[in-house]
């Protein structure tokens, strides 16, 4: 019933924006040249030590549905550009939209990224140091991260509306994450100020743990493998603000991750989230795919 209902949906309405768009470019990037993935953590949310090697580019679609309580069905794209710079620097660029049933289609915004890794090597724990300057109106559903003190009631509140509040913010976090017996723990520590309006600081957090179902390849060449299948869990939510830190008017969502890295450069992933609170959507459905560019850098220096 839910995907009936996500195809209804989708025939009524496209991104006009251009997002999908952009991600089917992923597929023409594909016939013109083989790489190989990168096995990460299956998280959508919570951010691993994980870097994107120099001079490779990723491309993904993260996408999800959701069917919340007193508000109509929405479905949010999400396409990412993600470029290693060097082996301790990683840039990403974000544009993201939504279509509400029974509302409308709207460009929510953009969001520029960079993730710095201070330590050259491994260590029992790698801290990552993240910035992000993002400009995204109020209709954003994205639900990338979670912080301050939400209220699950803006979703009853018509696109037309919140279209018009935008919000200009700089978003920083603490990353912490560390490899044990082919295990990985993630743990998020975020802050975000709006530099264009009189807010105080708010705070979030991110949990994820996950674990490839195989650390050693098999003997023949495969697809839908043990070895390229990961599975682990996240846990994501508010802390409030500055003034009313902690759990207490807060969106809180946990749900398990799995992630299938093809041949050829191709990464799938889906989680179902599942609202904690009374203030939270009942589920989160969440799909995406990704494709990495080996050396895109290289065809910029062959074209000279």
């Amino acid at each position: 019933m839910l995907f009936a209902g996500l195809h209804r949906l989708a025939e009524r309405r496209t991104l006009h924006i251009g997002l999908l768009l952009l991600f089917s470019g992923a597929f023409l990037f594909s016939s013109l040249q083989k790489a190989e993935a990168q096995q990460e953590p299956p998280y959508f949310v919570t951010y691993s030590s994980a870097m994107e090697e120099p001079g490779n580019l990723e491309i993904e679609n993260q996408n999800i549905v959701a069917a919340p309580k007193n508000a109509n069905a929405f479905f949010a794209p999400t396409v990412e550009f993600e470029y290693g710079t060097t082996a301790w620097w990683t840039s990403e660029f974000y544009l993201q939209g939504q279509t509400t049933k029974n509302d409308s289609t709207v460009f929510t915004g953009f969001r520029v990224e960079n993730r710095f890794r201070p330590l050259p090597r491994e260590y029992w724990i790698n801290p990552v140091i993240y910035v992000e300057y993002e400009d995204i109106n109020k209709a954003d559903k994205s639900f990338l991260e979670i912080t301050g003190n939400t209220n699950i009631a803006d979703l009853q509140v018509p696109n037309a509306e919140l279209r018009k509040e935008v919000e200009r913010s700089i978003e920083g976090k603490l990353i912490l994450s560390s490899n044990a017996k082919g295990w990985n723990f993630s743990e998020n520590i975020i802050g975000e100020k709006a530099v264009n309006e009189n807010e105080p600081w708010e705070f979030g957090y991110a949990l994820g743990a996950a674990r490839p179902l195989a650390l050693t390849a098999g003997s023949k060449p495969c697809v839908v493998c043990r070895q390229n299948i990961a599975v682990g869990a996240e846990l994501f939510g508010g802390l409030g603000t500055r003034y009313t830190f902690g759990l207490k008017q807060t969106e809180q969502y946990f749900g398990p991750t799995v992630s299938l890295n093809a041949p050829n450069g191709w990464t799938f992933r889906f989680s179902p989230e599942l609202g904690l609170n009374d203030n939270s959507a009942g589920i989160l459905w969440r799909f995406g795919a990704s494709y990495e560019i080996q050396q895109f850098r290289d065809w910029f220096r062959r074209a000279k």
